[in-house]
């Protein structure tokens, strides 16, 4: 549970005189609360009041967990056979009848969006939240890099899972499977996102879909995978060779890896976000494949993978210590090649520091 960022929520909730605010985002529950859970269709939400304690609302089947965890305040569920948005909304007016509740506009559905007007006809809802939670989310406390560090450990771990399960006529699939298999061996619960791993052409698609495509010789393997550990993600990007690549290959790799380590360099407090992708940028349109970096060069990163900020031209927030995001820069020239290198870090005084430490110069497997 982060009492100190409870603490920060309800200073800016004073400021903008909000009695209550309604937090659904799973992640961003887990980030207040220390409670992380995925409701699928079931409600699952986070009331934090200006004036009374705070409390979790859960499904049934969770309370007991929610209870065991970090969070420290009351836990209220409900069955699937009961109206959650009645008991939510007779829970709050035990207490107050709030005039402003600020809710994650992002986050939230128009369906959810209209039961809680129908139960809070005469509040204000027009504030959202979410900005003032990417912020608070945004320098991270000592105790979070460590937690990142560690999952960025298990990255490491991974990727030198499947490294070493790449042979000739081995599956993306099958790969994939290995790596989770021996991290789950290992007491690691859940992946931060669908892992990818991507052979040969496939590679050319930056978000492509793991399949029965067999590495075969000269194959360039991304590497796309990240775990959830202590409640941080960690997210890597390596690109191997499966025997010896081609020159093109090399050239390629070697045109990503100079804008990746360029860009980790320029990473220091005062630059801003859209100047780091523009160093990354620059390099690969000095070569002339501008046209095949079709992806902003990084994304914040702490209990959910992605977070604010957005490294890409043209965003002017300055960098500061503490900031945790990734550096991850690619060409992707369609059938013919796709090469990814990054690596999340944390922003120190006089530079960054990376979690995951996998060599990133070409490793290549025989």
């Amino acid at each position: 549970m982060n009492h100190e960022k409870i603490n920060d929520l309800k200073k800016w909730m004073a400021s903008e005189n909000i009695d209550l605010t309604y937090i659904s985002d799973p992640g961003h529950i887990a980030y207040f609360s220390g409670y992380k859970s995925d409701p699928h269709e079931r409600v699952l939400a986070l009331f934090i009041s200006l004036n009374h304690d705070p409390f979790l609302f859960t499904p049934a089947l969770e309370v007991e967990d929610a209870e065991k965890s970090s969070w420290s305040y009351p836990v209220h569920g409900y069955l699937d056979s009961e109206n959650p948005w009645e008991k939510i909304a007779q829970l709050i007016k035990n207490n107050e009848t709030p005039t402003k509740i600020a809710t994650e506009k992002e986050a939230l559905t128009v369906a959810r969006f209209d039961i809680l007007t129908h139960y809070f006809p005469t509040s204000d809802f027009t504030v959202s939240v979410t900005p003032v939670i990417e912020k608070l989310q945004l320098l991270k406390t000592s105790d979070e890099v460590a937690k990142l560090m560690e999952a960025g450990n298990w990255a490491d771990v991974a990727l030198e899972i499947g490294f070493k399960a790449i042979k000739e006529g081995a599956k993306e699939q099958e790969i994939l499977a290995e790596i989770e298999y021996q991290l789950k061996r290992q007491g690691i619960r859940s992946m931060s996102f669908d892992t990818l791993v991507l052979a040969g052409k496939n590679a050319a698609s930056p978000h492509g879909n793991p399949g029965n495509t067999a590495v075969t010789k000269q194959d360039l393997v991304l590497f796309d995978l990240g775990v959830v550990y202590n409640g941080y993600c960690s997210d890597v990007t390596r690109t191997v060779a499966y025997k010896v690549p081609t020159d093109f290959q090399k050239e390629i790799y070697a045109i990503v890896l100079e804008a990746q380590l360029k860009a980790m360099d320029a990473v220091k407090p005062g630059v801003t976000a859209g100047e780091l992708d523009e160093v990354a940028r620059g390099v690969i349109s000095s070569y002339g494949y501008e046209d095949y970096f079709n992806h902003r060069l990084g994304h914040g990163i702490g209990t959910t993978v992605h977070e604010y900020p957005s490294l890409v031209t043209g965003n002017d927030l300055i960098i500061e210590e503490g900031m945790c995001f990734s550096i991850e820069p690619g060409i992707y020239i369609p059938e013919k090649v796709g090469v990814r290198i990054e690596d999340c870090l944390h922003v120190t005084k006089t530079g960054c520091e990376a979690f995951t430490k996998t060599p990133k110069e070409l490793i290549i497997l025989n």
